[in-house]
């Protein structure tokens, strides 16, 4: 058992794909000696910004040998009548490199053959990992290669050096052009020329002294514990994306944090436009206070550790000193005119060719947002339908600002800072932020009234436009990204228990592009069905990532209900009843009275005459099922469709009985039919809430 030491020494590797690269590099070799039946202890790998390395410990030497049982002729083709080996038995033992003589039987149920056990051999470990490391390099995920001088050898980045290494010893190999050795590079200014290693267990200790942090998750702790430090010493809290750190943690060898601090007067402009420009251009990372707002400081990891740290925060001050400037800037400029005016350029912006401008889609969001409105008032809920209307026409309108112009992401928030320096009414102001809610699958909901409504409106609109000029997505391809406006349609309606029917929403959103001079959508009927089917089809993918089983989202999609809330509603008692011990037989049952339903010649009749009733099992159904019929009708008014389920439970023995001791179709015409209505009434109980013959317990 011993030590591989492999490291592949680059120039600086891209920081956004350090990590894929290590854990890919990772998987692969691990994949690759388990095919190989190459045992190990421990396999960690090794990702700095000029390096990528795997230590693997405890590693056997070579394959374990193996027998490999090889099949031959049949035994009456091997030998003729005296016992003698044919040719085709001399053939088989002179491939196999043996005599005829050494040659065994082996029984099959097809008759019996000749055959023989060979010993397969092991390989020498060292002998197959050159061509694991040099198929994992091969594999890794990098988007596009590249060749450095006279090589052909391709990869991400110019390749300076490779070790392979078994204990304190080389493996020779060639990888990525280079040959192999034992000898590294450290840090590229503190420590820039080659080091021997002496062992492969010393690797991350070696290059410990060498200025480099060679484990990228422990260089990430540094990172963190620093950064934390340093803003508790200015009573802070320190933004720190995960996407920012691991980028960060990429560019560094040796990570030192140092904190450096901007003009208070900076402060004035909208912090979001502050901390973006600071992450993004600058890799820095922002302090707030404990309430949220933005200090005036900001920590940088560097690389060096310099002699005079106070020239690397001066210099790090110059540089973001002018790009907060433009943002200031840019939001001073924006302030020359009101929000309101800036919707004036809409009027010249496509928002798509077929879908006219932006001040279009600006004014159908507007009369979307007051019907939306409208139905929430109706449900009692406080909301001015003219702050909404007000809210619609304003929506885009900081599209057309310098700062969303620089600043892309800030579009909705400038509008909001806008809004409430031209003290627009907060309800109106806070809603322009709240329209791109939510952004991302898991992300947090508008939270005011009209913020709701335009947050509806906004997606709405896309979703039925983009249908009605045939761009729906296909594939992996959503430009428009209506997949997520779906689910973020039926988050809102579901979270924020508004019992709003889809079909009424859609049907609105049509006629928005109708009303239009000219309508846009040529056929209504079509683009209603695709959209609709679009927005019930997104039910599946929403619930499946909350952990539902498919079974129970498909017996909820079969009755097909059109407001998600209910839909929602219907789901939790369906997940409920699936929990009910009878909720099995159940399920088996419905599927037996559908079954026996859709196998009817005739129309079943929606009502059982008593008299018909002979047996006592399908009375004793006939009295649950009217009781059933009696305690589930006020349920139902209350779309109460947990104990709507727990109540039919009750079925469960009297239907057991029924198809225990009743013969449904029966000779007399009468009978049956009494009998397909009886089970009709019981499957029409259980449609009310889903159809839970789709379940699978």
């Amino acid at each position: 058992m011993s030590t591989i030491l492999f490291e592949l020494g680059c120039e600086e590797l891209p920081p956004k794909s350090l990590k894929p690269l290590r854990d890919a590099l990772q998987a692969s070799v691990t994949e690759q000696l388990n095919e190989a039946d190459i045992t190990f202890d421990s396999i960690k790998a090794f990702a700095a910004p000029r390096r990528l390395a795997i230590q693997i410990q405890g590693i056997s030497d070579k394959q374990p040998d193996r027998t490999e049982q090889k099949r031959g002729p049949a035994i009456k083709a091997a030998f003729d009548a005296e016992g003698n080996p044919t040719r085709a038995a001399m053939g088989f033992a002179n491939g196999l490199g043996i005599d005829a003589s050494q040659l065994t039987t082996i029984s099959t149920d097809k008759g019996d053959y000749v055959g023989y056990e060979q010993t397969i051999h092991g390989q020498a470990t060292t002998e197959l990992l050159p061509a694991i490391f040099q198929t994992a390099l091969d594999n890794l995920p990098i988007a596009k290669r590249m060749r450095s001088g006279a090589s052909r050898n391709e990869f991400v980045r110019p390749v300076q050096w490779a070790v392979l290494m078994q204990d304190e010893a080389v493996i020779p190999a060639t990888i990525q052009g280079h040959e192999t050795g034992t000898q590294t590079r450290g840090h590229r200014f503190h420590s820039p020329d080659y080091h021997n290693i002496a062992h492969a267990n010393d690797y991350e200790q070696l290059l410990a002294g060498l200025k480099v942090v060679a484990d990228f998750d422990k260089r990430q702790m540094l990172i963190k514990n620093q950064v934390k430090a340093l803003a508790d010493e200015v009573n802070s809290d320190a933004i720190v994306p995960q996407d920012l750190l691991d980028e960060v943690t990429a560019l560094v060898d040796f990570p030192i944090a140092l904190r450096a601090s901007f003009e208070p007067r900076f402060l004035q402009v909208p912090q979001e436009a502050l901390i973006s420009t600071m992450q993004a251009d600058q890799k820095y990372f922002c302090l707030t206070d404990k309430a949220g707002k933005l200090q005036p400081y900001f920590i940088f990891i560097t690389n060096i550790e310099s002699k005079d740290p106070n020239q690397i925060i001066e210099g790090n001050e110059k540089v973001v000193r002018p790009r907060l400037a433009d943002a200031e800037f840019f939001f001073l400029q924006d302030q020359k005119q009101p929000l309101f005016a800036l919707t004036e350029s809409l009027k010249n912006r496509v928002f798509q060719d077929k879908l006219g401008t932006i001040w279009e889609k600006s004014e159908r969001i507007a009369k979307l947002s007051a019907f939306i409105a409208t139905l929430m008032q109706q449900q009692g809920r406080d909301i001015s339908i003219d702050e909404t209307v007000r809210a619609g026409i304003l929506s885009k309108a900081d599209l057309a600002s310098s700062l969303v112009g620089e600043y892309p992401e800030l579009q909705g928030i400038a509008g909001t800072y806008y809004a409430r320096l031209n003290n627009e009414p907060e309800a109106i102001a806070a809603s322009l932020e709240e329209q791109y809610l939510p952004k991302f699958s898991g992300d947090v909901l508008p939270q005011t009234q009209i913020g709701i409504c335009l947050a509806l409106a906004d997606r709405l609109d896309t979703l039925v436009g983009i249908f009605a000029i045939d761009q729906a997505p296909t594939g992996s391809k959503d430009p428009f990204s209506l997949r997520r406006s779906a689910i973020g349609i039926l988050r809102i309606l579901i979270e924020k228990q508004l019992p709003i029917n889809l079909v009424a929403l859609v049907e609105q959103a049509i006629r928005g592009y109708s009303d239009t001079e000219g309508s846009k959508i040529a056929k209504m009927g079509d683009t209603f069905t695709q959209v609709m089917t679009f927005l019930n089809s997104r039910y599946r993918a929403m619930y499946t990532e909350q952990g539902v089983s498919v079974d129970t989202i498909q017996s909820v999609q079969a009755i097909n209900p059109h407001m998600p809330l209910d839909f929602d509603q219907r789901i939790r008692a369906v997940q409920a009843f699936s929990q009910l011990p009878q909720a099995s037989m159940l399920a088996d049952s419905n599927k037996r009275v559908a079954n026996i339903l859709a196998k009817s010649a005739t129309v079943v009749a929606d009502t059982v005459d008593e008299s018909l009733l002979s047996e006592p099992a399908e009375q004793s159904l006939y009295s649950s099922v009217h009781q059933a019929q009696m305690a589930v009708t006020p349920l139902l008014e209350n779309a109460d469709y947990t104990h709507i389920l727990q109540t039919l439970a009750s079925l469960d023995e009297p239907l057991t009985q029924f198809f225990d001791g009743v013969m449904v179709n029966s000779e007399d015409d009468a009978l049956k039919n009494n009998r397909l209505a009886l089970l009709k009434q019981v499957r029409a109980l259980f449609l009310t809430v889903a159809d839970i013959s789709e379940l699978q317990l």
